[in-house]
């Protein structure tokens, strides 16, 4: 839907004629080609952003022009009322704040009606972690019986030991592990980190190197490093169907997730004592803050990094 915007009716907005989804669409585009966002981020924005586009048609506005602050913190009003839970509030304010940011940059508007929008306060939960023998139980459970086994053991101990998240472990390419050295290379959109890891892992990667990947893929041309019974590439739905069967068998009570090895992962380390700023890289938080719920488990003195500090190192 395209409109004119008029400083009579509506002084806040340029003369252009923008509609809201054309609105929408332009921002994504400058996240991708500007910010350089992953695609879960845009994705994510462009979820948040529609879902207030379709609350705006239902209360009668279908121009851009027509929002006003008002409209907006009816928006999360009702997301409040809808008992959306706060780290989501946050996360659709965000959104409208970086959407109406990239349009007053851009010369769409002339006022920021986002900029008095308040996030509700989120009190960080410490985050469900298996103990150090939990842990142990569970990586012990892949057996070296099939090739299958053998690419469980390394998958599990590959994500225990850096705390990268399934979408980036299902991702990796054989070219990013260094298995001489002991690390891996991390993308998230152009970004990219380097995690180490331990001794236990490389045994483990050693192994399903040596043959197992070759008999998964039959000896064809597949760039990913773990790859499914077929020979393709891992899905997180496959991921998470097996961390859950070795769990059961390992005994283990709590419903765990993939997530629940990276977050045993950072606070394994905090643990026994690695510093809050070195945790926070290797699982390429971008916020301290992410990392510090970590540290509110036992109030440990930080001291060590990786080497020293990490169960299976």
């Amino acid at each position: 839907i395209f409109f004119s915007y008029s400083f009579g009716l509506h002084k806040h907005f340029s003369g252009r004629h923008w509609g809201m989804e054309n609105e929408i669409r332009d921002f994504i585009s400058y996240l991708h080609e500007e910010k350089k966002t992953s695609v879960n981020t845009e994705l994510s924005y462009k979820r948040d952003l529609q879902k207030l586009q379709a609350f705006l048609r239902n209360q009668g506005i279908e121009e851009a022009g027509r929002i006003t602050e008002t409209s907006l913190n009816s928006y999360v009003l009702y997301l409040e009322k809808n008992q959306f839970a706060p780290a989501t509030v946050s996360r659709h304010i965000a959104a409208v704040k970086a959407f109406f940011h990239f349009m007053l940059r851009k010369g769409m508007v002339s006022e920021d009606m986002s900029e008095h929008l308040k996030a509700p306060r989120i009190e960080k939960k410490v985050p469900e972690v298996l103990t150090v023998d939990e842990a142990v139980r569970l990586l012990e459970q892949p057996g070296n019986n099939s090739p299958k086994d053998i690419r469980d053991k390394a998958m599990l101990e590959l994500l225990y030991a850096t705390g990268i998240r399934v979408s980036e472990l299902i991702s990796l390419r054989s070219s990013d592990l260094n298995l001489r050295l002991g690390y891996i290379i991390c993308r998230d959109g152009v970004k990219e980190r380097a995690v180490p890891f331990g001794n236990k892992a490389k045994e483990a990667l050693a192994c399903y190197l040596k043959g197992a990947r070759d008999q998964l893929t039959k000896g064809a041309a597949v760039d990913t490093l773990f790859v499914n019974c077929a020979g393709k590439p891992m899905s997180r739905q496959g991921f998470w169907k097996l961390i859950k069967i070795y769990a059961q068998k390992a005994g283990i009570e709590a419903d765990i997730t993939p997530h629940t090895l990276r977050h045993s992962f950072a606070a394994h380390l905090v643990q026994n004592g690695a510093d809050l700023h070195s945790v926070q890289e290797m699982m390429g938080h971008s916020d301290i803050s992410s990392t510090q719920v970590y540290a509110g488990r036992n109030g440990v003195q930080l001291r060590t990094v990786y080497q020293r500090t990490h169960p299976r190192s």
